[in-house]
């Protein structure tokens, strides 16, 4: 939806230690009104097998902040699961064993009614970086 009034939210997530979309990520979407104006959940959704979010919920009116949480902890955990971790293996050797040293991703950002925002990550299970895409 891409209105004057409201501001949209889209994301993916590329698991860079895999070269792939990362599959079954939770994603937590939060917004307010202000900087003094309390949190409030309007959803959550999971990444497909392309790591896109595709029913994040529309922000309301007034919106002026956004937060996405990631739950990493969640996709790396049955990311590296046996089954998973022999698939991996298979396509990249150096994968590590272990699981997510950042458990969760929380990206905040300021929004203003009319834009669209689409907020890549692009992750690993050491490290993050997030941008503003198209």
């Amino acid at each position: 939806m891409h209105t004057d009034t409201i501001a949209s939210v889209s994301t993916h997530i590329l698991d860079t230690s895999i070269g792939r979309p990362a599959e079954d990520v939770p994603v937590t979407l939060a917004a307010r009104g202000g900087s003094d104006a309390p949190w409030v959940t309007l959803g959550s959704s999971v990444t497909d097998a392309d790591g896109r979010c595709k029913d994040l919920p529309v922000l309301p009116e007034g919106t002026t902040h956004v937060r996405l949480d990631f739950d990493t902890e969640t996709y790396f955990a049955h990311e590296h699961s046996p089954k998973k971790q022999a698939a991996a293996q298979q396509d990249a050797p150096h994968v590590r064993d272990s699981g997510a040293f950042f458990p969760e991703v929380a990206i905040t950002f300021a929004v203003v009614p009319g834009e669209h925002y689409h907020v890549p990550l692009l992750l690993n299970p050491f490290g993050y970086s997030v941008y503003r895409g198209s």
